[in-house]
């Protein structure tokens, strides 16, 4: 039985993105980014929406040439059903929905955060189980013990702001651009890490959740306190707190449940220093360390293809067509 061609697409925020798999292997991963929200400082839902809609079709397209296939060669389709913007997302699974009754073949939805979960077994196979995954985004922290493909475990989340959202917070106090996480990450580097002492929230509570609030209304208090402080040790400082958090609960967690592997997903993945101070605490300990590539990191829709594709092998059942949008955070599934 030859593998079956899945076309996913993810519409959960302002990406635009849709891929081709024939199994697990990527054929295509088209993604393109909406530039129009860098005028705002941040993602106008409505706006998201409207270029969802002018952009999905030729994504799809896109997706297909690159992929060499057509609709004709599909055997299902993958949509992100949740979480992210409702306007955002019933773009998406409408025309999943449309095309899926076109073509006459079924359709998977798929939760947009366990795909980020199993990007590192998507960019790397061989990783094996169990693992613990730091999912960290603009949208979301959490820390998640990974049994399976099928079974995994929260362990922790955000109590009110993700990594993401407080770097771009932060990036928009000292006049950078958005998305924050890439200027701070970029400025960092010429700063000083230790200049300034900015909390970190939670990290010795006992707990693997996590705090940002406190942090972003820290640097506000200090630019406001001291308005000729460099950028550049600002942007490090906030840096390395943040960094010390997420790799401070990201190793007590695979030292607790005595894991092979340790995987960090999501946007905020991509930042430099994050990726070095995990891969070089994993090094220590003879855990694995695996941060997927740049286009597995961001928002798109070969990881959404790649769940879906192991589902159809392992005989899941598709969903009908009456499947709604969804925004509830992460649960335990066994």
């Amino acid at each position: 039985m030859s593998e079956p061609v899945i076309l996913a697409i993810e519409t959960s925020c302002d990406d635009t993105a849709a891929s081709v798999l024939r199994g697990l292997d990527v054929l295509s991963n088209v993604i393109s980014s909406q530039d129009i929200h860098d005028h705002y400082g941040g993602i106008v839902p409505e706006l998201a929406s409207r270029e969802h809609v002018k952009g999905i079709a030729p994504i799809v397209q896109a997706a297909l040439h690159e992929a060499k296939c057509t609709t004709a060669d599909l055997d299902a389709i993958a949509v992100t059903y949740g979480p992210g913007l409702p306007g955002s997302l019933i773009v998406g699974s409408h025309f999943a929905k449309g095309l899926s009754m076109r073509l006459g073949i079924p359709i998977f939805p798929v939760h947009h955060i366990e795909a980020h979960m199993y990007s590192g077994h998507l960019e790397d196979p061989s990783l094996g189980f169990p693992a613990i995954c730091l999912v960290v985004s603009g949208g979301h922290t959490s820390i998640v013990l990974l049994r399976s493909l099928s079974s995994y475990e929260v362990l922790g989340s955000t109590r009110d702001d993700a990594a993401g959202e407080a770097f771009d917070k932060v990036a928009k106090l000292v006049g950078l651009g958005y998305p924050g996480g890439p200027h701070v990450d970029r400025r960092a580097k010429l700063g000083d890490p230790e200049a300034i002492a900015f909390p970190r929230g939670l990290m010795h509570d006992g707990t693997y959740n996590f705090s940002f609030s406190g942090l972003k209304t820290s640097v506000r208090y200090y630019l406001r306190d001291h308005p000729d402080a460099p950028i550049n040790d600002v942007c490090a400082s906030v840096q390395r707190a943040i960094v010390d958090v997420l790799v401070s609960k990201t190793m007590k967690a695979a030292r607790e449940h005595d894991v092979r592997a340790v995987v960090v997903a999501g946007g905020v993945s991509a930042n430099s220093e994050l990726r070095a101070r995990m891969s070089a605490e994993c090094a220590k300990r003879s855990i694995r360390s695996v941060a997927p590539r740049a286009a597995y990191c961001v928002d798109n829709a070969a990881m959404i293809g790649f769940l879906a594709a192991h589902r159809y092998r392992e005989g899941h059942r598709p969903m009908d067509h009456s499947f709604t949008i969804a925004a509830h955070a992460l649960r335990a599934v066994d």
